[in-house]
């Protein structure tokens, strides 16, 4: 008989889809890297199994505990898949600007969900990185994995998705792009690449209101940067210690307007049913095509993170849309 012993078994070996319609125009061979087929339905199952188990194995988490993570709700799923399957309890901080289909899921799989207000400083003892930290510090048998700072973040995508694109790819791959939030992503599977064929571009994706762009490239944590901004999964105001800038190419920056009609494109038109941040990827990915003359010889693999679901509310409600100006 074929079974999994558990849901996260399923992660990881996720498709590359060729893109077709929205690349009208461009030369480039662009491939996506499908995430939201991982069980959870993101990329951030890959790094929140491999925190656990890294955690199980230093003795840090022991059993009957309870795992305290602020996210922005997928790795909080991934978390509670996990937990589920080794029998931990969850609570997970997220800001108030996360959709609410993501926070109704976390409850749903039996997390317990604490909202904070996003316009407030990280180190505000209000923002939801603080309030995961003190809680931390108040449970007693807790484990906070912080995804910012933690190595098997990275780790977790040098392992499996690298290898998994060099692979799809035969080794043909010469820009990689995605979105850049905690980092691992964008690290891990950097890295893996470059050891194969120091040659790959890699093209960070940010957002307007992220301090990343410039930090790459002038050195300067600039806070005159910092400002609120919709778009949810990606760009920061920290410096999260997975983000290795030296694997980074180059950075470009989309609005939160065509990130979200990117990503209703990517549904109507390629069939790719995704979050937010995958249009905005995509988008960028075809910026960085056309401003730079890229060619029939050149393949691009853009790292779509999550799935449509997570934003039924938002850029998948016309009224939504029309309120924040993105439609007419």
């Amino acid at each position: 008989m074929k079974y999994l012993n558990h849901i996260t078994e399923a992660i990881g070996n996720t498709p590359l889809v060729k893109l077709n319609n929205v690349t009208k125009g461009i030369k480039p061979t662009v491939l996506a890297k499908v995430e939201y087929l991982n069980p959870g339905n993101s990329v951030k199952d890959r790094m929140a199994i491999r925190m656990i188990e890294d955690a199980e194995k230093a003795g840090i988490l022991k059993p009957g505990g309870t795992i305290i993570e602020g996210t922005s709700g997928n790795t909080g799923m991934g978390l509670a898949l996990a937990a589920i399957a080794k029998g931990y309890k969850c609570i997970f901080t997220l800001a108030d600007k996360q959709s609410k289909e993501k926070m109704d899921i976390l409850r749903a799989v039996g997390a317990e969900v604490v909202v904070c207000p996003t316009n407030v400083a990280p180190d505000h003892p209000d923002s939801y990185y603080s309030v995961a930290k003190r809680l931390n510090e108040e449970i007693p048998n807790s484990f906070y994995p912080n995804q910012y700072d933690n190595m098997s973040n990275w780790a977790a995508h040098y392992e499996s998705t690298g290898p998994e694109i060099w692979e799809q790819t035969e080794g043909k791959v010469t820009h990689f792009i995605t979105g850049v939030g905690t980092g691992g992503t964008v690290t891990g599977i950097s890295r893996y690449l470059k050891e194969q064929k120091p040659e790959v571009v890699t093209v960070g994706i940010d957002t307007y209101g992220s301090v990343f762009k410039k930090y790459k490239e002038t050195g300067i944590f600039d806070e005159n940067e910092i400002y609120a901004y919709a778009t949810e999964g990606i760009g920061e105001d920290i410096l999260p210690k997975n983000v290795d800038f030296d694997v980074i190419d180059t950075f470009v920056k989309v609005t939160d307007k065509d990130g979200a009609v990117m990503t209703r494109r990517l549904a109507k038109e390629e069939g790719l049913f995704v979050g937010w941040s995958c249009g905005t990827a995509v988008y960028g990915a075809l910026e960085y095509a056309r401003e730079h003359n890229l060619t029939e010889d050149d393949v691009i693999v853009v790292l779509l993170p999550d799935h449509g679901t997570r934003y039924l509310g938002k850029i998948y409600n016309d009224d939504w849309m029309r309120a924040q100006g993105y439609i007419d």
